[in-house]
């Protein structure tokens, strides 16, 4: 019976698969994987801080100026809205839009900075350690110490 089971087919392991392992689990890539998940995460707090919080008010401060409605139409039927102008397919540059992204970065540049520089002052590098004395410094220094035991 066991002659009619169909034997399996050992296939040779690629060479590269221990090597991708390997380049995989090293720490900074992990470490990257990391962070490119936390930086996906902390963009969305970030674009939430510029789009409820830091954009109306700078619209209140400019007098109500909405960014995301500033627009050119280039060719098309002009529209009072952003929206209204790609419903009906006018062409458009958007600068409000590419002044919010603006405004995005430095607010992201500017925690990033802020962010490593605490975490530059919480984990200060240990102080390194007072390299050994040389031969030559030991054999001076037990010169020393026998001239002063010795007082002639």
């Amino acid at each position: 019976m066991s002659d009619l089971l169909p034997t399996r087919l050992a296939l040779p392991k690629p060479r590269w698969v221990d090597d991708f392992k390997a380049f995989i689990m090293r720490g900074n890539v992990v470490d990257l994987a990391v962070g490119v998940v936390i930086g996906a995460a902390f963009t969305g707090i970030v674009n939430s801080l510029v789009r409820d919080i830091i954009t109306p008010l700078i619209g209140l401060i400019s007098g109500g100026v909405d960014f995301s409605n500033h627009f050119i139409t280039l060719r098309g039927p002009a529209e009072q809205t952003l929206a209204d102008a790609q419903k009906v397919g006018a062409v458009t540059i958007n600068y409000g839009v590419f002044l919010n992204a603006l405004i995005n970065f430095l607010i992201i540049a500017a925690a990033i900075f802020w962010m490593i520089r605490l975490l530059q002052k919480l984990y200060k590098a240990p102080a390194a350690a007072a390299p050994a004395p040389t031969p030559t410094e030991t054999l001076l220094a037990e010169i020393r110490d026998l001239l002063k035991s010795n007082p002639t």
